[in-house]
């Protein structure tokens, strides 16, 4: 069923908005061009080559270790790690067919395993986390190293309500828009995941679309509300209240997305 017009309209972002949100990182100038200016899609994709080379993408490659791995290993410091690193890198829209991608993606297949508590399992099988699986399975996707032993497995861990390991309670922290989410939901992730997706909107998301357009500062741009306490690399937003380049970028994808239905 097609979502019908909400009440609430929100407003066109201003131009001041968006040349802000252009002057910024490639990770993020590329997605404003692909997602919010439809530029040519020749100029979406020099923009994201730029990722590996310059910015945000580039500081996360050049901190790779010589044997494959991000801090300690698979998965220590937690946000730190080899998993997280190569999901943040992910978020930022790296090129998985750029050489620096190719090039770093070798070196997780070939030397990271889960160690030797894994019997030293290669990063792309998988552990037995449900959770981190599911991270190292859209990893493999992503980066071409899909591995239809993990696929097989996590299908066959499904619980009946169609979900994994993860009680969904409802959580007042899913109104609290951060970047990079780690391993955290709120609503603002759950929009974008669901627009990237393809899937068409209905009158179950009329409430909380509305709710992420009321959250919206009156200069057009929406803040960093509660950066998650995780250590992460380096800082790419500026702290809590600050306005976010991040979430301005996706709540105006999320609702292009809504409006454009029905």
């Amino acid at each position: 069923m097609a979502a019908k017009k909400p009440e609430w309209q929100a407003p066109k972002p201003k131009k001041s908005v968006m040349q802000w949100l252009l002057d910024s990182d490639p990770s993020i100038r590329w997605q404003v061009m692909r997602d919010l200016t439809e530029e040519p899609d020749e100029l979406v994709a020099a923009e994201r080559s730029r990722v590996a080379s310059d910015g945000w993408g580039a500081r996360l490659l050049d901190l790779q270790g010589p044997d494959g791995t991000w801090g300690n290993g698979t998965s220590t410091p937690e946000w730190e790690s080899t998993l997280y690193t190569l999901l943040l890198l992910r978020d930022l829209g790296l090129d998985p067919t750029s050489e620096r991608a190719r090039t770093a993606v070798g070196l997780v297949r070939d030397r990271v395993t889960w160690g030797p508590e894994f019997n030293d399992t290669p990063f792309f099988e998988g552990e037995v986390e449900p959770c981190i699986n599911g991270g190292v399975l859209a990893l493999g996707g992503y980066f071409g190293e899909t591995s239809d032993r993990l696929l097989d497995r996590l299908l066959g861990e499904q619980l009946k309500d169609g979900g994994w390991n993860c009680d969904e309670v409802i959580d007042r922290n899913w109104t609290r828009f951060s970047f990079p989410t780690t391993w955290h939901y709120d609503v603002l992730r759950g929009l974008d995941y669901l627009r990237s997706a393809g899937v068409e909107p209905d009158e179950r998301v009329d409430e909380v679309v509305g709710f992420v357009a009321k959250r919206r500062y009156q200069n057009g741009r929406w803040p960093l509300h509660a950066p998650h306490p995780d250590p992460v690399h380096f800082d790419m937003e500026g702290g809590a209240g600050k306005p976010s380049r991040w979430n301005t970028l996706r709540a105006l994808r999320v609702l292009d997305w809504y409006a454009a239905q029905g």
